[in-house]
């Protein structure tokens, strides 16, 4: 059992899988910073001076009853920025990385094909089969 975990921990991918969880909650605390630091002030100000930012009160006065509208757009500005980033940083290069590497090696992906086409190629092939019989 202990050869296996072995093993596993010391294949590449999940050494690289534990870097990308670590650079990623680092980023994501860099963007939510920025995000909060520059676009909350922003979206606040949209609110008006009487209003204590993009929010709206479900009972008058009531802190516990604020719904913050200006989180929401931060927090969903922060996940596009992060996937954003993680997109054009890591999965394009490393999918340009394995394209070079399929050419590299000579290795041709099979072509995905329809179950339609699959049907009609065995048909085409049962019947090329009766020819060299001499059945058809």
């Amino acid at each position: 059992m202990i050869k296996g975990f072995k093993e596993f921990i010391m294949r590449g991918n999940v050494i690289d899988l534990a870097v990308a969880v670590v650079i990623g909650a680092a980023f994501a605390a860099v963007v939510t910073t920025i995000v909060s630091s520059v676009v909350t002030p922003l979206l606040n100000a949209a609110g008006g001076a009487e209003v204590g930012g993009l929010g709206f009160f479900i009972r008058e006065n009531n802190p516990a009853t604020y719904v913050d509208i200006a989180a929401i757009l931060n927090a969903l500005i922060v996940f596009l920025l992060t996937a954003a980033v993680v997109y054009f940083v890591l999965v394009v290069p490393m999918n340009t990385l394995a394209e070079r590497r399929k050419a590299k090696l000579g290795i041709v992906d099979d072509e995905e094909i329809s179950d339609e086409v699959a049907t009609l190629r065995e048909i085409r092939d049962l019947l090329a089969a009766r020819r060299t019989d001499g059945t058809l």
